[in-house]
């Protein structure tokens, strides 16, 4: 059974930082491309940022220069680094899997950031 756990969400003034973590278990974590989504209030989920098995990622226009996706194969676990935070990224952020080698996926319970102005 895949289970995904975060970490990591809490409030921040503007242009603070956080790191949140997912930690990852009844999966091939390492075959596994990672991402992490966010819902703000009243829009839908949104990409974020994603990191392939080979580490390659892709962020949203909105977090480039900001955020930063990481993977440690060997704990399981994928970070995001976020920092210059802005009230607008205030959200809840939730950490994605795709299960390899059918690339079903699964999700996070969710962790709230917010960001005061």
């Amino acid at each position: 059974q895949v289970r995904l756990v975060e970490s990591g969400g809490g409030l921040v003034q503007a242009g603070g930082s956080l790191r949140l973590s997912c930690v990852a278990s009844g999966m091939l974590f390492s075959m596994s491309p990672m991402g992490w989504y966010r819902r703000a209030p009243g829009k839908q989920r949104e990409l974020v940022a994603r990191i392939t098995k080979n580490s390659s990622t892709n962020y949203a226009d909105s977090v480039k220069g900001r955020f930063t996706i990481s993977r440690d194969n060997a704990k399981n676990t994928h970070y995001l680094q976020m920092n210059s935070l802005k009230p607008e990224d205030t959200a809840v952020y939730y950490c994605n899997a795709q299960r390899w080698p059918t690339n079903d996926d699964y999700w996070g319970q969710g962790t709230q950031v917010t960001v005061s102005s």
